[in-house]
């Protein structure tokens, strides 16, 4: 993948899909733009990242096969931790595959590259394409598929574990459905042999071609034999074509057609033999046979459907036996249609219809059956309701729990007792010989509840309790029955079923465990660790003793851990981390992951200032010792906050607020350190948002202003241009420095319209002077920010308001420093290079302060070098040694030196035999307000006001 940062290309952003750790599924098919007949190399631009940024992507194809197709998505993660997803394409969908040609089946991705990173991994897997993908949290990430073929059904987003239920689900349902329908079609095929009677074997075709269907459908021939994505495709379509000659074949059997018209019979003859001659053309173009089997199925169903009528008001058995089975036919028909045009679409459709299709047959075996083998009598076979009850429990397999009241005698059937490794008949008896076997929290609620039963004689008996098995374990069992009452109204028998449901139990408590619990280390997530703050903050003031205290702990560089070694090795670090803390914790503390790296903790066992003081040290050191991992030692550090409780109206999630303020503050001076909170903390925090605030109306206000420090020349001291510089009178605080608001308007969106109005107010105020004075020998230098060199439109904004201005692109020159270049140095290059071009100057600021200005000088298209004031002023010895050097180099690049910080004449003197061009400091006069630079220009520039 290569970055591109040109306007061109017909792909515009995408909007990126927020994703939060509770989504589990994301159906991504609608938010997925596609991209057909683009060639080898495509051009995108993604979604804006957190920093709000546009960036152009190109991606080139990966193979030969490519068709120059391609999709696009972008993922937002919106938690505060990383999430591992799998990205999944089937390679087929009945869902919207089309009537008339339909979409049989077809790899759809060959590779996924995302806008960071590299290129996801496939998954292994015969029915869809599976990429797995890590996102970071807060990142922002476009994806671009390479596509296989056009259309693309669907892409879904899985959390892996729930890919991995589902697809079992589905696997243990299509296991069950080809077993009965193998099972079915053997069946019949033997009742073919023993009752040689046409209609069977008609049936067993069809119970043959369902099954042929579904092994196809559910994926099950491919583990079969070895076939490839095309194969896979004329088998689909030969299915389908078996699947509608063999209810053709059926129904002309069944209802014995040749009897009623010789026609009929040419007719279904005619039939039988296009769709046989189908098989051919699948193997050609699998896409139309399939559309033709598809429609013959229609019309099969809508002629069947007359002829059953017909047939049927002719009194005519077969026709009337056949309509319950036909009408479910019709039913899965329409349900059909709605799948393949797209109205129905669900993901369990296809395998419902495939597990219909059994059904249909299932249920013609039946009536097939009942009229070979009874002779056509319509009304034997129907259960009594009594013996339809008994079968529907039987088949249920629920075990019957039978309470005869006036004798106290529980009977269970089949017996409990096998299920619990008991004795049989040792469950039998009176009720009260369960109350030992229950457990002891359960005793007294199970003789309540069957007392008030008795009591109330009317209501359901509707009871979970657990019953202790013969291996010492405990069963949860459900009781759902219902009291029979005699002819004096009071209660002679409970009978109900009694199921152990032990299993959905522990799914329970594993749901609520995992709700409330860190997967990773098993300790309490930050709702159970709010909640239990917030319990004992609610007992401290009763108590007196109770006085807890909230620390939280972030480890510094954990990302770079995690860059470095690994994801894996990154949690096992965090488990031995969690092993660490947990020893130094008493009974009555508790030990949180509040997220990611960081680690919360309730301290109880201390009071003391000082010894709180010391349990936070001890933590610090703790994390300080060395983890030994893949043979190589891993330090870590943490930054450390903490809070003790002291205000009785405070609540649990400010005061665990106020803990992660002081950790912030602790990370913010460099981590490795323990910050106790300060109200000067939150204090400090909402002066800078009322800064941001004021700082958003203060150019409508006009309470910014420009005001320029003259940078004069060596030579002869006369001034040369001035630096415009920004202030902000502030209404109620005064005077607000630029080292003050100028970071916070950078980390806010109002540092582009800052920008733009110093660059405009410094091009008016210099139209303003040469109409004053006339045509001037000066520049004026215009300080740039990192957002706005990163704006695609700077170039844009800065030839309008040059040309509005009317103001001499050679008369400006644009700051920057070396830090700002380097946050995008390709971006700034480009940039940069537009500028240059347009005639503006490029001056180099803070030049000898960095680490990588050398390579900076050579690659970028810089005219001036502005020396830093930290090396004009260095007292040390070598200092004249340096500044010679560096002025040499940049003469000898054809460079323009500025020196900043000049303290005295001597020194101005020393850099102006060096070579050194320009300087600028207070020695040559402070940052003065516009009229002052006008009346300053018509002192030292009389001739040119004259000439004007």
């Amino acid at each position: 993948m290569t970055l591109a940062v040109g306007l061109c290309g017909p792909a515009h952003a995408v909007e990126p899909v927020k994703i939060s750790r509770e989504d589990t599924a994301l159906d991504l098919t609608a938010t997925t733009e596609i991209y057909t007949g683009r060639g080898d190399a495509f051009q995108v631009s993604t979604a804006p990242g957190t920093d709000g940024i546009v960036r152009r992507i190109e991606v080139r194809s990966s193979g030969g096969n490519h068709q120059g197709d391609w999709a696009v998505f972008a993922l937002a993660n919106v938690s505060e931790e990383q999430l591992e997803r799998v990205i999944v394409a089937p390679h087929f969908r009945l869902v919207n595959s089309k009537l008339f040609w339909p979409d049989l089946g077809a790899q759809r991705i060959l590779s996924i590259t995302p806008s960071e990173g590299f290129a996801l991994d496939r998954v292994a897997s015969e029915e869809a394409d599976v990429f797995s993908i890590t996102l970071n949290p807060g990142s922002v990430v476009t994806f671009v598929a390479e596509l296989a073929t056009p259309d693309l059904p669907q892409i879904y987003l899985w959390e892996p574990d729930a890919y991995k239920d589902t697809v079992n689900a589905f696997t243990l349902y299509r296991g069950i459905v080809l077993g009965i329908a193998g099972l079915l079609a053997v069946f019949l095929t033997i009742l073919f042999v023993v009752k040689g009677t046409s209609m069977l074997p008609a049936t067993a075709a069809l119970a043959w071609a369902v099954l042929a269907y579904i092994c196809v459908d559910f994926g099950f021939l491919s583990k079969l034999i070895s076939i490839t994505a095309a194969d896979e495709r004329i088998w689909r379509a030969g299915t389908e074509v078996f699947l509608s000659a063999g209810l053709v074949i059926f129904l002309f059997t069944y209802l014995n057609l040749n009897r009623w018209h010789q026609h009929l019979a040419y007719a279904t003859l005619a039939w039988v033999l296009g769709l046989a001659l189908l098989f051919g053309v699948a193997i050609y173009d699998p896409s139309i046979a399939a559309g033709i089997a598809r429609i013959s199925f229609a019309l099969t169903g809508t002629a069947g459907t007359l002829l059953i009528a017909y047939l049927g008001f002719k009194h005519y058995d077969r026709a009337i036996l056949l309509v319950p089975a036909w009408m479910l036919i019709l039913v899965w028909l329409f349900g059909a249609w709605l799948t393949v045009t797209g109205r129905l679409a669900n993901d369990i459709v296809q395998p419902a219809l495939g597990g219909g299709l059994v059904l249909i047959v299932l249920l013609i075996g039946f009536t097939v059956m009942q009229h070979a083998f009874a002779g056509g009598a319509y009304g034997q076979g129907l259960f009594s309701d009594l013996e339809r009850q008994s079968l529907a429990l039987t088949g249920s397999g629920d075990t019957v729990w039978d309470w005869d009241v006036a004798r106290d005698r529980v009977v269970t059937m089949p017996d409990i007792s096998a299920h619990l490794g008991l004795a049989p008949g040792t469950m039998h008896g009176a009720a009260r010989n369960w109350l030992p076997r229950l457990h002891p929290d359960d005793r007294d609620r199970f003789r309540a509840t069957l007392d008030v039963l008795l009591e109330h004689r009317r209501g359901r008996l509707n009871h979970e309790f657990r019953i202790r098995a013969e291996d010492g374990h405990y069963h949860w069992m459900a009781i759902r029955a219902r009291p029979v009452l005699g002819s004096t109204g009071e209660i002679i028998r409970c009978v109900g079923t009694i199921v152990d449901v032990t299993e959905q139990r522990n799914s329970i408590d594993r749901l609520l465990h995992d709700a409330l619990h860190d997967n990773l280390t098993g300790l309490p997530n930050r709702h159970l660790f709010l909640d239990r703050l917030q319990t004992y903050l609610m007992l401290a003031p009763a108590t007196g003793v109770v006085r807890p205290t909230v620390i939280t702990i972030d480890i510094d560089r954990y990302r770079q851990v995690n860059e470095l070694l690994g994801i894996a090795a990154g949690d096992n670090i965090l488990i031995a981390l969690t092993r660490r803390l947990r020893r130094l914790l008493k009974p009555q503390d508790t030990l949180a992951r509040l997220g990611g790296d960081s680690f919360g903790v309730l301290l109880l066992s201390e009071r003391d200032p000082a010894k709180v003081a010391e349990f936070a040290a001890a933590v610090s050191q703790a994390i300080m010792v060395p983890i030994s991992f893949a043979g190589r030692e891993v330090h870590l550090t943490a930054s450390i906050g903490l809070v003790s409780w002291v205000d009785q109206q405070e609540s649990a999630a400010s005061l665990l607020d106020d803990a992660e303020l002081a950790m912030f503050r602790a990370k913010k001076a460099g981590g490795n350190r323990v910050e106790p909170y300060r109200p000067a903390f939150r204090t400090s925090g909402t002066e800078r948002m009322q800064i941001e605030t004021d700082l958003r109306k203060a150019i409508d206000r006009k309470e910014i202003s420009l005001v320029y420090q003259p940078i004069v020349r060596l030579a002869d001291g006369e001034i040369a241009g001035f630096e415009a510089l920004m202030r902000w009178e502030h209404p109620k605080r005064g005077n607000i420095p630029p080292s003050e608001f100028i970071p916070i308007a950078e980390s806010c969106d109002i540092i582009n319209q800052l920008g733009l109005f110093a660059f405009e107010r410094a091009t008016i105020d210099l139209s303003e002077w040469q109409m004053a004075v006339g045509d001037l020998p000066i520049f004026i230098a215009i300080n740039l920010s990192s957002a706005q060199l990163l704006n695609n439109d700077l170039y844009d904004d800065v030839r309008a308001i040059l040309s509005k201005n009317r103001c001499e692109p050679e008369k400006i020159k644009v700051e920057l420093t070396e830090s700002l270049v380097m946050e995008n140095p390709e971006q700034a290059r480009l940039v940069l290079g537009k500028l240059r071009d347009a005639g503006l100057g490029l001056a180099l600021d803070d030049f000898g302060t960095g680490h990588s200005s050398l390579a900076y000088l050579t690659r970028f298209p810089f005219d001036t070098l502005k020396i830093d004031k930290a090396l004009v002023t260095d007292p040390s010895d070598k200092r004249a040694v340096l500044l010679r050097s560096v002025i040499g180099m940049a003469r000898e690049l054809d460079m323009q030196v500025v020196a900043e910080g000049i303290e005295s004449e001597a020194d101005a003197m020393q850099l102006g035999q060096m070579g050194c061009d320009f300087g600028q400091s207070f020695l040559f006069g402070p940052p003065i307000a516009t009229d002052a630079v006008a009346r300053l220009l018509r002192e030292r520039f009389p001739i040119v006001r004259r000439a004007s």
